[in-house]
């Protein structure tokens, strides 16, 4: 049986951890929400996982309380100490590293502890960054990633083509993973409460690891740039003149726009510049 812990309101009191805006801190202080989370990323004891933002501990009791060990990355130091109380009362099953998630080297903090889950209510200033970040570090990280984002991030990441939300990231999210909406969470569920509401995405590894992420992003960032000019104008500067082979190739119309393009027919892309390099 774990010791007993406080509230995490009263924690937040106790260790004056307001959140910070700075830092795109909203924290979830109902348990009920942090087990949901967990469960979303079917973490048991057999799991280590890796948190980010922990902030006062709130899904972090939940993660710990299936048994798993927990890795934890903190760049707010008024966290520290409090989180220090929580590893107690999980009989030092937490490990703490005050760092900057966005710079901070995972598989080196790691060590041969991965692949690993990923589970965070992610700051939201900086999750499409780290999502970026962990999808290119791919299986040798990660097996799987259960994330909280804004839910108008969490729509794009899950668009589908010729929708308006459908995008760069849409497209390099299909291909580095397999992403699902798990659940939605209302503003009033955090403290304090942001703007929009939030949703969590399981993210699963593909069957094969995209061999050409580096060129399907260089592709996507010109086509998506700019998304009203048709595809013989904007991949003109990254394709050259291979272009018209190359859109041949995917079977695409030079005449076609960025939305138009099915998930499938970027990779083709991607591949092609991959090849011709």
């Amino acid at each position: 049986m774990n010791d007993p812990l406080p509230p995490l309101r009263e924690v937040i009191e106790r260790y004056d951890l307001g959140a910070k805006k700075s830092l795109g801190q909203h924290f979830l202080l109902d348990l009920n929400m942090t087990r949901k989370i967990a469960r979303a990323a079917s973490v048991t004891e057999t799991d280590h996982v890796l948190e980010i933002g922990p902030g006062p501990g709130g899904l972090t009791r939940a993660l710990l309380e299936t048994g798993a060990r927990v890795t934890a990355i903190e760049r707010d130091h008024r966290c520290i100490e409090a989180l220090a109380e929580v590893n107690l009362a999980f009989k030092n099953r937490l490990i703490v590293i005050e760092a900057d998630a966005l710079t901070a080297n995972e598989a080196e903090l790691l060590g041969r502890e991965t692949p690993v889950k990923i589970v965070a209510n992610l700051p939201y200033n900086i999750s499409t960054e780290l999502l970026i970040k962990w999808l290119k570090a791919g299986p040798a990280l990660w097996s799987v990633m259960a994330l909280m984002f804004q839910k108008e991030v969490a729509d794009r990441i899950l668009a589908a083509p010729g929708s308006k939300a459908y995008g760069r990231l849409s497209v390099i999210a299909q291909t580095a993973s397999l992403p699902s909406r798990a659940f939605n969470l209302p503003a009033r569920a955090f403290t304090p409460p942001p703007k929009v509401d939030s949703t969590v995405v399981v993210f699963e590894q593909p069957e094969e690891v995209f061999p050409a992420l580096a060129a399907l992003e260089k592709v996507t960032q010109a086509a998506f740039s700019q998304r009203r000019k048709m595809l013989r104008s904007s991949l003109k500067p990254v394709f050259g003149d291979r272009l018209p082979d190359a859109l041949a190739g995917a079977g695409i119309e030079e005449t076609q726009r960025a939305e138009e393009l099915t998930v499938e027919q970027f990779k083709a892309l991607a591949l092609s510049l991959e090849n011709s390099a």
